[in-house]
């Protein structure tokens, strides 16, 4: 049997019976996802327009530690000024060597819970052997991330994401010395609480949680007031998170400990503390700690925003009506969506 002429082959019957596949007409966008695109792309109009000079207040102070500098005295500067992070410079080559966290203080604490025998010099220890323990415990090295004041916000917010960084140092250049200058530290949450105070149309992002992909909600880490601290550290440390939700037997939401309540514990040196359980150690936070904050299925990102708008917000825990833990929020959740949702795989990757 010959193939037919100017066909190349046969073709077989059965292709003539075969239905053809109708692509399906395109569904009209509804009012709502049509709000949500566009206050989405407005967000990021406007980070692509300013910089990360404005995003700084008029007035602020920043603390540089010397990587030279011992661990304990760098934890009692951060202590009494209140902050939790600090740009490093590295006085030997006059250069930027990355920022110090609550994280690095946390990764001291599991080297030496790993280490007992070098807990008598814990006290000698320089912020410039953090890497060393880093190695030691096989976590993420310091964060080095940095970027020039004068870039677009848009791209700073990007770098944050591709690094997995919370916060961002500012670096420019001396005009008269050539050489790199600290200027200051972008945060997460100062980018997006100016992004609420400046952006008119986040409230237009009125989807509510449930149908946004947003948030962690499966294997989350948690632990009960009568953990004890070194068990949350050790969650905190070996699945790179920065709090763990506290529940009960019924998982209801009861606190939450955060990073941050480690150097609580720690700042006097006093590494005995790290002994008490997580209900003992909450007690010990000051006065002015912000508070936990909440929200549920049903809250949406306008009203989100607003929330970070006025009060100090780093992360929300998700409950359900009876108070049920059911997922985590974090700024970087917020940051990843404004800035990623709806992007081409071209757009995400640039």
């Amino acid at each position: 049997m010959s193939a037919i002429p100017g066909h190349g082959g046969f073709v077989k019957p059965s292709s003539y019976l075969r239905p053809r596949a109708q692509a399906m007409p395109p569904q009209p966008e509804s009012a709502i996802d049509r709000d949500q695109r566009i206050g989405l792309q407005r967000i990021r109009d406007f980070l692509k327009v300013r910089t990360s000079y404005d995003v700084l207040p008029l007035s602020f102070r920043l603390i540089i530690f010397d990587t030279s500098l011992l661990v304990k005295k760098s934890l009692a500067i951060l202590v009494q000024n209140g902050i939790v992070s600090a740009p490093l410079w590295d006085s030997t080559t006059s250069t930027f060597a990355g920022l110090l966290t609550t994280s690095d203080y946390i990764n001291l604490i599991q080297y030496y819970w790993q280490n007992p025998d070098a807990v008598k010099r814990i006290d000698q220890f320089k912020l410039n052997s953090l890497r060393d323990i880093e190695k030691a415990i096989g976590v993420s090295q310091l964060e080095t991330a940095s970027i020039h004041p004068l870039q677009p916000l848009y791209k700073a917010c990007r770098h944050m994401l591709e690094t997995r960084a919370r916060r961002i140092p500012l670096v420019d250049i001396d005009d008269e010395t050539g050489r790199a200058m600290v200027v200051s530290v972008v945060t997460q949450y100062r980018i997006l609480k100016f992004v609420a105070v400046n952006v008119h149309e986040t409230q237009l992002l009125r989807k509510p949680l449930r149908h946004l992909n947003l948030g962690t909600y499966q294997n989350l880490e948690t632990a009960s007031m009568e953990t004890p601290v070194f068990d949350v550290i050790h969650q905190l440390v070996n699945f790179n998170i920065s709090s763990v939700p506290i529940v009960n037997s019924d998982m209801v939401v009861t606190n939450v400990f955060e990073a941050v309540d480690v150097i609580t514990l720690i700042k006097g040196a006093n590494y005995d503390e790290l002994n008490l359980n997580v209900g003992e150690a909450l007690q010990k936070r000051p006065e002015d700690f912000p508070g936990i904050y909440t929200c549920s299925m049903d809250d949406r990102l306008d009203t989100i925003f607003d929330t970070i708008r006025k009060s100090r917000v780093h992360r929300l825990v998700i409950i359900n009506e009876n108070s049920q833990l059911v997922g985590v929020l974090t700024l970087s959740d917020i940051l990843e969506y404004i800035l990623l949702e709806g992007e081409s795989d071209d757009s995400r990757m640039s």
